[in-house]
């Protein structure tokens, strides 16, 4: 979910493959089902959803967004993704919420609506683009003066190639092979450089625990593996 030349057609060509999956919570999403109301508590805590203006980048098959709409939010879900939005648009006959799905970057819509967003979530993207900063540009830009980024992704350390490639796509084959590129996740100290660069002012970091056998899921202190970040568009902020 990115600018066509900030995008990777192999990684959209994967998620179109797995779209019908999207809302099975027994597929290769599984996990993501298990994640999700915890992630959406986490955003919830950090500002009041209600009557807020919300865009989730990268938005996939609407998992973050109707969570969001659920709670009150206006919200706005944006992918490059054709598959997955024709699977999330479907899904809102049969949840009923409102949600406006648009097939476009987030760089061409932070063109388009600059500072109109009270909230912007990126969850579970950034380590499938080539450029996360032109990501990070964006959301800032695409923020109200004061308004809240969400991020989640994965720390490139020995753990996470241990459980979040190895273990979750070779041994337990929780996700197809591949899904993953070791190279492109991001140390929490990566991805608060590129928040400021950017114009957001990151909150230290939160781990995220899943447990692939019994699929509880937490929130701990343990960042070695999967990690959240919020971060707020400072009122001075001139983002690229």
């Amino acid at each position: 979910m990115t600018d066509p030349s900030n995008a990777d057609p192999r990684e959209l060509a994967k998620f179109g493959e797995l779209a019908h999956n999207w809302w099975d919570p027994g597929s290769e999403f599984r996990a993501l089902h298990a994640i999700n109301p915890l992630r959406l508590d986490w955003i919830a805590q950090g500002i009041d959803l209600a009557g807020k203006t919300a865009l989730d980048v990268g938005c996939g098959g609407g998992l973050v967004a109707e969570g969001l709409a659920a709670r009150g939010a206006l919200v706005t879900g944006i992918d490059l993704s054709k598959k997955p939005l024709e699977v999330a648009r479907l899904h809102l006959l049969e949840s009923g919420l409102a949600v406006d799905y648009r097939q476009v970057s987030a760089e061409a819509l932070a063109r388009e609506l600059p500072g109109h967003f009270d909230v912007v979530t990126c969850l579970e993207m950034l380590e499938h683009v080539p450029d996360p900063q032109s990501i990070l540009n964006a959301c800032c830009q695409l923020l109200k003066p004061g308004g809240k980024a969400f991020f989640s992704t994965l720390t490139r350390s020995p753990a996470s190639f241990l459980l979040a490639i190895v273990g979750a796509e070779y041994v337990l084959k929780l996700l197809p092979r591949g899904t993953h590129d070791y190279a492109r996740f991001l140390r929490p100290s990566e991805l608060a450089r590129y928040c400021r660069a950017a114009g957001l002012e990151p909150e230290p970091p939160i781990g995220l625990r899943y447990n692939p056998f019994t699929h509880h899921c937490a929130l701990d202190r343990e960042i070695r593996v999967n990690y959240l970040m919020a971060a707020t568009r400072r009122t001075d902020a001139t983002p690229a």
